[in-house]
């Protein structure tokens, strides 16, 4: 699953795909517009007309279609905030009618993550919840609004990144449980997703000692096994992304690579903005790994096959669908019904809006966030982002007489944003605080406070319809 920089097909990229590389995935730095990404995804067909086209569109915070304005549908929290299945298939169907329009083949979500570490740092709204069971009935309706738009779901991350306080994409994380906790727990979902027919299953880069003690779950046999043998899951394996630290921290991609394919992944999924030469570094690491004995040929041509066999799946699904026009009243509906208000809110006209900035992931980027721009709120009032330099005294003095409204995504893991808020809340009782990322326990008592289950621009707007 390669990558390459910029809009438009670079010559080396075709080469490539004319050569039979199995898969593209397409991130923000590849996106302009639906007209030119529709251009693109033809461009690549126009060269390799079976090449599996992937994207990560999971809705929520992480988006890449609308990185430049965030997206149009809520994430994950927020469905399952309000636990309708209904409106689960229904968000994930016009996701995936928007893929399907641009050409996409594989969308690599839903998260099916069990989101039992509030200090997760990299999964928290990307989840449907903390209960496995909820998270599993999101699942399937998920796969089913998705794969019914023609386009085939990649659940992530096997066997499940919930439980972990660090993200992979900077080092290693793991996930101190014992397999009968794994079971009951994290497989749970998976195991609903394949009996729902997902197309594929990512995996993650976190180690389970009390599976392999040793290897992640992208590099390890043991963990493979138990998707295959446990699950019964016979169709793609797609890693993810092999520039992350937890694959290939002390080892280098073409080596991660190598471990993956020998450990039953079927499709390498490389990262973004990658070059020539990083592709041909990989090739030849595998090359050299079946001449030298290391790799088997034979499970060489499984993961080939099983590559062709779901371009072929994807192709059978599109040819039986229809593009349609875009609905986002499900979407608008959910984050709506999503909102939990606890106080009253005062009259909220001229508000100053504080926006905490205390960064992102890897997985979110820079999409941006807080209350739109054309909003209400923002009509007459104004916001301001807040850094962890910034003084109370320096912020109460934007907002002598008018209302003060405060944006954050998980204080609760940024230790500047309590100790802000809580000045702020004795300077001003009539605060509200607005939490946009995972609820945790970080709020200030006393004052009025919104969760809004994540911070897509679907988020947004149902917010700023909220507070005006």
């Amino acid at each position: 699953m390669g990558a390459f920089s910029g809009p438009t097909l670079p010559p080396w990229m075709a080469a490539r795909l004319e050569a039979g590389l199995g898969s593209v995935c397409l991130f923000g730095s590849n996106i302009t517009s639906p007209d030119q990404l529709a251009s693109l995804t033809a461009a690549m067909r126009t060269v390799a007309p079976d090449v599996l086209i992937a994207t990560d569109e999971e809705g929520g915070d992480v988006t890449r279609l609308h990185e430049a304005e965030g997206s149009p549908h809520p994430g994950n929290a927020a469905l399952g905030r309000v636990d309708d299945v209904v409106l689960t298939e229904a968000v994930a169907r016009s996701i995936g009618g928007e893929l399907f329009a641009a050409g996409i083949d594989l969308n690599t979500a839903p998260v099916v993550d069990v989101n039992s570490n509030p200090d997760n740092p990299v999964i928290g709204v990307r989840s449907f919840g903390d209960d496995p069971l909820l998270v599993a009935r999101h699942a399937e309706a998920y796969i089913a609004g998705l794969q019914s738009a023609g386009v085939g779901a990649c659940v992530k991350h096997f066997p499940g990144h919930g439980d972990t306080s660090v993200d992979s994409h900077l080092d290693l994380p793991t996930v101190h449980a014992p397999l009968e906790l794994l079971r009951d727990r994290e497989l749970l979902p998976f195991a609903a997703a394949v009996a729902a027919g997902t197309l594929s299953v990512m995996t993650s880069h976190v180690l389970l000692p009390a599976i392999d003690p040793v290897l992640p779950a992208t590099l390890s046999p043991a963990v493979v096994a138990l998707l295959h043998d446990d699950l019964g899951f016979d169709g793609l394996l797609v890693t993810d992304a092999l520039d992350m630290k937890g694959a290939s921290g002390g080892r280098g991609e073409p080596a991660a690579g190598v471990l993956a394919l020998a450990a039953g992944c079927d499709l390498l999924c490389l990262g973004a903005e990658k070059d020539a030469a990083l592709h041909d570094a990989i090739v030849a690491a595998i090359v050299d790994a079946v001449r030298s004995g290391v790799l088997a040929e034979a499970r060489l041509t499984e993961a080939a096959e099983r590559v062709v066999r779901a371009s072929r799946q994807v192709q059978q699904w599109r040819a039986d669908v229809s593009a349609e026009t875009l609905s986002l009243s499900a979407s608008a509906l959910v984050a709506g019904r999503a909102l939990r208000l606890n106080g009253q809110l005062p009259d909220l006209r001229g508000a100053v809006v504080l926006r905490f900035r205390t960064g992102t992931n890897v997985a979110v980027g820079p999409v941006p966030w807080g209350l739109p721009a054309g909003g209400k709120v923002l009509t007459e009032g104004r916001q301001v982002d807040v850094l962890p330099t910034s003084r109370v005294g320096d912020l109460i003095a934007l907002a002598p007489a008018a209302p003060l409204i405060a944006l954050v995504r998980e204080p609760h893991r940024h230790p500047w944003v309590p100790e802000l808020l809580s000045a702020l809340a004795d300077a001003r009782p009539d605060l509200v605080v607005v939490e946009m990322g995972w609820p945790g326990d970080a709020l200030p008592p006393g004052v009025t406070t919104v969760l809004t289950y994540g911070a897509s621009l679907a988020n947004a707007r149902a917010l700023d319809e909220l507070l005006s």
